[in-house]
């Protein structure tokens, strides 16, 4: 066992458009990640059968997307978003937005996209 950071992750990975991300924890039943999206990015509405999530925002501020609610998240707040609910982040704002992002169970082969109507 050993400290693990941004700087020092499990794994490094990018998604999106120039998003960025850090593995802390990666297990079955839990995994802990660190991300970043730049200004006026956005991920695919979608929902993750099994795993519940926790996004907790570390810097920026985030919009969420929540089946038909839009939430916005600041720093030092998080949101819950459970099983089975469609959803998205995404970053309105002019700086980059960090978070915390904790899943249980892995989302690993548990995301589905929702077609653009």
């Amino acid at each position: 066992m050993k400290p693990v950071s941004k700087g020092q992750p499990l794994n490094h990975y990018t998604w999106g458009t120039a998003c960025d991300g850090w593995n802390l924890v990666e297990e079955a039943f839990l995994s802990v990640k660190q991300e970043r999206m730049p200004p006026g990015t956005s991920e695919a509405l979608h929902y993750h059968q099994y795993a519940q999530q926790f996004f907790f925002i570390l810097k920026g501020t985030a919009s969420f997307e929540i089946e038909t609610e839009s939430i916005i998240v600041e720093a030092q707040e998080g949101i819950h978003i459970p099983a089975g609910k469609k959803h998205r982040i995404s970053n309105p704002a002019g700086e980059d937005l960090e978070f915390i992002l904790s899943s249980q169970p892995s989302t690993k082969d548990d995301r589905h996209t929702v077609p653009v109507a």
